[in-house]
Formats: structure tokens, sequence, C-alpha cells
């Protein structure tokens, strides 16, 4: 499974470690991944990988949507 969010696609990104003799090699920035389980439709659950960001911005809208009404 790669590690990628499964609502944005929000990916790893590459960059370099710097030290301070200026030096550089190659690093990875992962996502903050989280497993979380969904109701579909048909009343299943399916677990699916969301970014912690993603999750945030959920609960927002969801709050928001709520306070509307």
């Amino acid at each position: 499974m790669a590690r990628k969010c499964d609502i944005t696609g929000k990916g790893p990104l590459v960059g370099n470690n710097v030290s301070h003799a200026n030096n550089k090699t190659k690093r990875r920035q992962l996502p903050n991944l989280r497993s979380v389980k969904i109701t579909l439709e048909d009343g299943t659950t399916k677990r699916i990988k969301v970014a912690a960001s993603t999750l945030r911005t959920m609960k927002k809208k969801a709050a928001q949507a709520a306070a509307a009404n």
C-alpha cells in the first residue's frame, strides 16, 4: 500500500537533510496518516488511510454544517 491519503491524494515529499557543514543528503517527508473506518451506503465498513490535516478539515466542515442548521 502506498503512503498516500485516500481522500486528498497527499503523499511523501522529497527534500534534503542539511548538516552544519552544509552537506546535503536526500530525505523523505511522509504525511501524517491515520487509519479510520468509514461506513458505506450499503452499511458495510471500510478502513482507509487519511491524513491528519484532512481529518481536521472534515471535522471543521461538519461542525460548520451543524452550526448552520
